[in-house]
């Protein structure tokens, strides 16, 4: 019980925050109705792309980002994010993070929503997995951008990371890839512009990263 204490103590706050918010919306619509129906999903924010473009409900590209379909779902998704979440909340400081986050995910959705209403081949999607693409986008150019020289990670293992990634949901049904890539396109981007001169490593000394 303390080493899980100590664990969340350890944790970034703005990340381990976003995973809190997760899981309270998660038990809150389990208590309520089932995560893993579509139409309740749609009716407690889930992004669909005619309600989005036809009636203005934009507010959906946001708040699809803290709903999951089932415990598995959210089991993934808020398992990759307490760990990727919390490097890049040390390496990019808590607003950049934030941006990255919440600006990848909602391209990631944008984009998503733009190839639906395109094909006419509509599916209602939720998930973190946009805003999670982001980060490891944005992990991938941090990467890059310090020639290798981040602890704990290398261009091979991030390369391996990203295309893992994709591949999966390529290879899956049910994925929203559009939302993935677009997430992590606009990740790297973004994390390409707020680099500029400054590395992300002069931002905290080696031996305080997370090993």
């Amino acid at each position: 019980m303390q080493e899980a204490v100590d664990f969340f103590k350890s944790r970034q706050p703005v990340n381990l925050a976003i995973v809190l918010t997760n899981i309270i919306v998660f038990v809150i619509l389990s208590i309520i109705g089932d995560t893993e129906d579509g139409y309740f999903m749609v009716m407690h924010g889930a992004n669909f792309a005619p309600y989005v473009v036809e009636y203005g409900q934009y507010y959906r590209l946001f708040t699809c980002m803290f709903l999951q379909f089932g415990v598995q779902h959210l089991f993934n998704n808020m398992l990759v994010l307490i760990f990727l979440g919390d490097d890049l909340e040390r390496l990019a400081g808590k607003l950049r993070f934030l941006i990255i986050y919440f600006g990848g995910g909602l391209i990631g959705n944008i984009v998503s929503v733009a190839y639906d209403m395109r094909t006419g081949e509509y599916s209602v999607s939720a998930g973190a997995s946009g805003a999670i693409f982001a980060v490891i986008g944005a992990l991938l150019a941090v990467v890059i951008l310090n020639k290798g020289k981040i602890p704990a990670y290398t261009r091979r293992r991030m390369f391996l990371m990203a295309s893992l990634s994709v591949l999966q949901g390529l290879t899956a049904t049910g994925i929203d890839n559009c939302a993935h890539i677009g997430g992590m396109v606009s990740g790297f981007l973004l994390a390409m512009l707020f680099h500029r001169k400054l590395t992300f490593e002069e931002r905290i000394p080696v031996e305080d990263f997370r090993e």
